[in-house]
């Protein structure tokens, strides 16, 4: 039974995903739904425990021993098992960007995003754009397309379920894992360690877990330009085409590995069961990530290679989150489930970036001082407290039910400073203040966000069903802030002038409708249509003043520029699942489409062109995902999936892309150029797919577990119009990783290597073409590429006890 069961876990590496794969891990402890089978997973996706096989809805489903196999620690390493899904990973200063079904109409961008509101991710019930680490999680849940009859907060895409193991009451448990590896280009070796502990306080009543760990990842970007002392250094010693060894050492420094990752992370749960009919969930979570530099190069500005960085300044980024959730699971009367969910979260950035190609680019002549550089500082704090109350049937017969309700507030505060170390502030006429000041501004909003929702399910047979739901919200949004200039005289601190603001108000609806038909047990046909939607809110900009003052800088949000509007989405799909030959062949298949309208998409103000969001257009994304799994004998077993997603704009939007003109060639102007139906979106692959091969063998008290997987992007382009906008179609690229693992029940011990061929491949770029070149003799460097990680090999150990 052993081998049984490690076989097919280990042949589900890559077949949970897709449309929905069957085996994948057993039932998550108290959600019930598949008994003993551990063949058979169990989600809870539509709000009720389920085999994934019985999921009428496009679900995909990464189960733990997967994450552990597959070493998938957070987010960011899902797209490689998600047909539909894109993530450029941009290293730990950020989240990174995700992208599902190409639905993306934003540039890429070298520093990823610490907020998305296109997509929902929850750890466990939490609505939470967070990249916890997936240490002790009992499964990932992916549901592709909209999402917005039962989930709230921006489930335009779809959403991203983490489940976490809860609480045993049984018996005392834990597990202890550790993993050394060295990595191509970095100088050091990193390494995790992470633990599991499960205690029974009150037998049958109360229990604590906890998940625990500390990630070390070595960074393998240089940065050999730093600036010995800013403002008195020359960044460009010897004119703007090269440095001379003289140059360098009078001027210059070097740093190695800057992009490191090291990251704490917690989650400690409490359950308190007073009766199999009532449950309290106490959870608190602590994540906090530190790196020095960005997983970016510089494209060869003077001389730098494939990973190296030219910025004159350490860009370092701290992250940290916090969460604590009561959830309450009560039985009520044998006819309906309630589960609250009340949480609170609190997640701070704190980064800080070269500044220098920004200024130089407004064309203030700061380039007449040959020392001159720059660099930002901002702080960014989201404050969020959610309430989500649901009933669900649990009465039998032949009609099911969800009703519920949902509350979410936000609070957001974006502060922001631009230096001008050692500024010669004399000779520029400028006023001197004691933190050398050029910029700096806040801006703080609230949004609230109310909703009801019920969805219903009526057995017309018992091999068909029909489902149909909605939600109806509402929103407000509130926004204040304003900037300062002080090197004009203004006060130093925003904080000490009279702010504006701005208001919106907004609500709307979603629904759902959708039927499956069983032909027989291990073939099913689906269909969906549904509407899903995302609230509009506020830009991260100080509101103008007005009128505006002609003499001097304005950099604000004129009052049509501080708030933008909610989008929506309507998807058509169509899906079967199938298990054939005794279930020795697996073929899952689905086509989509998808309409989008009132698209928010990165704009600029008119006024200093900061970047904000907009609305402006209609596009769609249309194809399908698939996958398979084949066992043609004992213990060996072949995986692979494949997604075709065409995105793209069906109508034009006037001037909403921003270039330089003329192009790389200065002083210039900012223009808008627009947009165009037919452009494809950015962000997201045309073409992806993964192919595995997983082979177990018995081997003393357990088994040798070989796995090969190889994974395929397509290109990406990374703006909208971009080979009209200056920007870029990045190369396909091909990645594979294996392992050699021994596995008993009590441990297991592994070799592993990720990007086995050392492949170098850029998966994002910042800024675009028309902003490369000198600037009135200074060499820009703010056109970037991120890359992916290099060659990876290492061990690993995990013991439970």
């Amino acid at each position: 039974m052993i081998l049984f069961r490690n076989t097919l876990l280990s042949a589900t590496i890559l077949m949970s995903v897709g449309s929905t794969p069957v085996f994948a891990q057993e039932a998550a402890p108290n959600e019930g739904g598949a008994g003993d089978d551990p063949s058979v997973i169990v989600v809870t996706a539509t709000r009720r425990a389920t085999s994934i096989q019985d999921v009428p809805i496009n679900i995909t489903a990464v189960g733990q021993e997967q994450i552990a196999r597959q070493r998938i620690d957070d987010v960011r390493d899902l797209a490689d098992f998600t047909p539909g899904m894109t993530i450029s990973d941009t290293g730990p200063g950020s989240t990174g960007t995700i992208v599902l079904r190409g639905l993306n109409a934003s540039d890429a961008d070298t520093t990823g995003a610490s907020y998305d509101d296109a997509l929902g991710v929850y750890l466990g019930e939490v609505p939470l754009y967070y990249d916890f680490k997936l240490l002790d999680i009992a499964r990932v849940e992916t549901l592709l397309g909209p999402q917005g009859t039962l989930y709230g907060l921006g489930t335009l895409a779809g959403a991203i379920r983490n489940i976490p193991n809860r609480p045993g009451l049984d018996s005392f448990g834990g597990e202890a894992h550790g993993r050394a590896y060295g990595k191509d280009h970095a100088g050091k070796l990193g390494y995790q360690l992470d633990g599991v502990i499960n205690v029974p306080i009150i037998k049958d009543h109360v229990a604590f877990r906890s998940a625990t760990g500390y990630f070390y990842d070595p960074g393998f970007i240089d940065y050999p330009l730093l600036l010995q002392t800013p403002g008195v250094s020359l960044p460009q010693p010897d004119g703007p085409d090269f440095i001379s060894p003289a140059g360098y050492a009078a001027n210059l420094r070097k740093e190695k590995d800057l992009n490191f990752e090291k990251t704490f992370t917690s989650r400690n749960q409490l359950l308190v069961q007073f009766s199999e009919d009532l449950k309290f969930n106490f959870t608190y979570a602590y994540q906090q990530t530190k790196t020095d530099g960005g997983q970016y190069n510089s494209v060869g500005v003077f001389g730098t290679g494939k990973y190296e960085s030219a910025g004159r300044f350490t860009e370092p980024v701290k992250r940290r989150a916090h969460l604590g959730s009561v959830e309450i699971n009560a039985n009520l009367a044998d006819i309906a489930d309630l589960v609250a969910t009340t949480a609170y979260t609190n997640v701070k950035n704190k980064t800080q970036f070269d500044n220098t190609d920004l200024l130089l680019d407004l064309d203030y002549d700061y380039e007449a001082f040959p020392a001159f550089s720059s660099w930002n500082e901002s702080e960014n704090t989201r404050k969020q407290f959610n309430q989500e109350v649901r009933f669900v049937s649990r009465h039998g017969g032949p009609f099911s039910w969800v009703i519920g309700g949902f509350y979410n507030e936000q609070k957001r505060q974006q502060d922001y400073v631009e230096h001008l170390p050692n500024h010669p502030w004399v000779a520029f006429g400028t006023q001197p203040n004691p933190d050398e000041v050029e910029y700096a501004s806040f801006v703080k909003s609230k949004i609230v966000e109310k909703a009801i929702f019920g969805e219903g399910t009526f057995k017309i047979t018992p091999k068909w069903q029909i489902t149909a739901g909605a939600r109806y919200f509402g929103y407000t949004s509130n926004v204040a802030g304003i900037s300062v200039l002080p090197i004009l005289g203004d006060p130093v601190s925003p904080y000490d002038v009279p702010s504006a603001g701005g208001k919106s108000k907004k609500s709307g609806s979603v629904w759902k409708l959708n039927s499956s038909y069983n032909f027989t047990p291990d073939i099913m046909v689906y269909a969906t249509y549904s509407k899903g939607y995302r609230i509009g809110g506020p830009n991260t900009v100080a509101p103008c003043i007005l009128p505006l003052d002609p003499t001097q800088q304005n950099v604000c949000g004129l009052p049509d520029e501080i708030q933008y509007g909610p989008d929506n989405t309507k998807n058509a799909e169509l899906g079967f699942r199938t298990q054939l030959f005794d279930r020795k062949l697996t073929f899952n298949f689905n086509v989509f489409h998808i309409k989008w309208n009132g698209i928010q998409v990165d704009s600029a103000t008119v006024n200093g062109i900061v970047g904000i969001t907009v609305n402006g257009g209609k596009a769609k994304s249309k194809g399908f995902e698939a996958s398979f799994q084949a066992k043609p004998i004992p213990r060996l077993s072949v995986q692979g999936t494949y997604s075709y997603v065409n995105a793209k704009l069906t109508e034009d939007v006037p001037g909403i892309i921003a270039v330089n003109s003329p192009a790389a060639t200065y002083p210039s102007t900012a223009i808008q150029l627009d947009a165009l139906s037919g452009d494809r979106l950015p962000g997201s692959a045309k073409n992806s797919g993964s192919l595995g091969v997983s082979y177990t063998t018995p081997f003393k008290d357990g088994n040798i577990i070989a796995d090969w997987t190889a994974t395929y992007r397509g290109n990406v382009v990374t703006r909208l119009g971009w080979d009209r906008a200056f920007g870029d179609k990045l190369p396909s690229y091909v990645l594979h990783r294996a392992s050699l693992t021994y596995e008993t029940e009590r441990y297991s011990v592994g070799l592993f290597a990720n990007n086995i061929f050392d492949k170098f491949a850029v998966n994002s770029v910042n800024q675009d073409r028309s902003r490369l070149g000198t600037n009135d003799g200074v060499r820009l460097r703010y056109y970037k590429h991120s890359v992916v990680s290099p060659r990876t090999f290492g061990i690993e150990a995990r013991f439970k006890y």
